[in-house]
């Protein structure tokens, strides 16, 4: 075999496989595979511990990431809205970093109308505020004087949803929707001086920064990345888009798998032909 063969064999062979990865990853996001996923314990805290809140309960939703870290955030996001929602909580929402607020705001509407909630009686966003320190801290405090008027300039205190919601003694819990280590100062300033639950729904390379904070019971539990997105909803009853996103992140690493046996395999052939 001439090189110039050798080369159109390898590059026909190449497409091949991209064809392959493109399937593997197209076809599980069009139709509903169902891949088994097992759930783990700190994902199933957290279920568990929105599910045992009383109809009513508060909770804070903090949209602490940017656009860049979307396909992981947005799937976690809205589980854990939709379960909130669900069981009838108040939901209450803020964004630590700029781009969050959009992003949150977005999130509050979708899910919101999904449920046939409405705006400042079951949920309300307050919008962004860029000093987290003092943000976090004034919240134990006075909510209204950190967050005076909502995402749409009008007062907090006039929306029925507030009721009864002047601080973190009024609140059942923070979940923190981020990307970074913003979580941590929630636990620093929110949850060890004033005790409020707080959990993390981070991406997955931050989950092991979590982890230690999970160990120390300083966190209610902990849901990470795609799969922890993907986990909850199998909770919930209700595969979305993170399940299929595990389905096509789960199908690309078995054919990969597939690729590596097959090769080896032609190789030892190739070379006992030889």
């Amino acid at each position: 075999m001439s090189v110039n063969e050798t080369l159109q064999k390898r590059q026909h062979i190449r497409r091949i496989v991209f064809i392959l990865m493109a399937l593997s990853v197209i076809l599980p996001l069009i139709f509903k595979i169902g891949l088994p996923l097992k759930t783990t314990k700190e994902v199933r805290d957290v279920f568990e511990f929105i599910d045992s809140l009383p109809e009513g309960s508060a909770v804070v939703f903090s949209f602490d990431h940017d656009t860049a870290t979307l396909p992981e955030m947005i799937p976690l996001a809205e589980a854990l809205l939709r379960h909130s929602f669900r069981k009838n909580l108040r939901v209450l929402g803020l964004a630590l970093l700029a781009e969050g607020a959009a992003i949150g705001d977005d999130n509050f509407r979708r899910i919101g109308n999904e449920f046939g909630k409405v705006y400042g009686e079951d949920y309300i966003f307050w919008g962004f505020r860029p000093q987290v320190t003092v943000a976090m801290l004034g919240l134990g405090e006075d909510i209204s004087r950190v967050f005076p008027s909502d995402y749409y300039g009008k007062d907090v205190q006039s929306y029925p949803v507030m009721e009864g919601i002047d601080s973190y003694d009024d609140i059942a819990g923070v979940i923190s929707i981020a990307d970074g280590d913003m979580p941590v100062h929630w636990i620093n300033y929110a949850q060890a001086r004033y005790g409020v639950n707080v959990i993390p729904a981070v991406t997955a390379v931050m989950a092991t920064t979590m982890y230690p904070f999970l160990q120390s019971g300083q966190i209610a539990g902990l849901a990470a990345g795609l799969r922890g997105a993907a986990e909850y909803e199998m909770l919930l009853g209700k595969p979305g888009r993170a399940a299929r996103g595990m389905d096509a992140q789960s199908s690309a690493h078995l054919l990969i798998i597939g690729l590596i046996i097959a090769g080896n395999v032609l190789m030892i052939i190739e070379r006992r032909r030889k």
